[in-house]
Order: C-alpha cells, then sequence, then structure tokens
C-alpha cells in the first residue's frame, strides 16, 4: 500500500512524527510539505528535532492569502497525487494544507 501524508503546519509536524515512523515499518509513504509554515523554526527544525524524514516534495507554497495560499496548494497536490497514486492520502488537522489535501483526495477519489 502506498501512503502520501500532506502536512504544512507545525501541529502537523508533530503528528506526523509518531505517524510516519509507525507507518513506514509496513507500507511505502510519501511525504509532501506544503510549505504553509516554511521558516526553520516552523518548519525544518521539527523535521531534524522530531527524526521525520524529509518531505519527498517541498510546494514551498508560503504566505498568500487564505484563497490564493489554497488554491496554489490545489493545484501543486492534484499533479503530485496524480503521478505518485497513492492507495491512501492522509491529512492532519483544520489548516488551509489540511483543506486543500482533504479536497485533492475528495476530487480524485483517494480515500
Amino acid at each position: 500500500m502506498k501512503i502520501t501524508t500532506i502536512v504544512g503546519a507545525r501541529p502537523q509536524f508533530i503528528k506526523l512524527a509518531p505517524f510516519s515512523k509507525k507507518i513506514r515499518e509496513r507500507y511505502d509513504e510519501t511525504i509532501i510539505h506544503t510549505g504553509q509554515h516554511y521558516d526553520p523554526n516552523m518548519s525544518g527544525n521539527f523535521f531534524q528535532e522530531l527524526q521525520i524524514p524529509a518531505p519527498d516534495y517541498n510546494l514551498e507554497i508560503g504566505s498568500e492569502s487564505h484563497g490564493v495560499q489554497t488554491g496554489q496548494m490545489l493545484i501543486a497536490l492534484e499533479k503530485i497525487v496524480v503521478k505518485e497514486k497513492p492507495d491512501l492520502l492522509v491529512v492532519f488537522g483544520d489548516t488551509n494544507s489540511t483543506l486543500a489535501g482533504a479536497l485533492v483526495g475528495s476530487k480524485l477519489q483517494i480515500p
């Protein structure tokens, strides 16, 4: 089974750490970082300190209005998900990254 995990903000990185460690014991995981939080203190340091594998994709979306940020994420995520063809998408929380990931999964009919 191929699992794609979509994260983009500090609280999601914290949730990703134990999840990714366990998932990788049995499944292939692709991590997509939307770049919603991009400052080293809000992003990169969490990956290092929590020993999360480096993202396979970093969209580097950055700061924009909610609509622009979410729209850019939708476009970029859809391209990657179509290419990767995961069996399952995982999103955490209630951020723009979560909304964009959930919409892509729903529209592409990926649980």
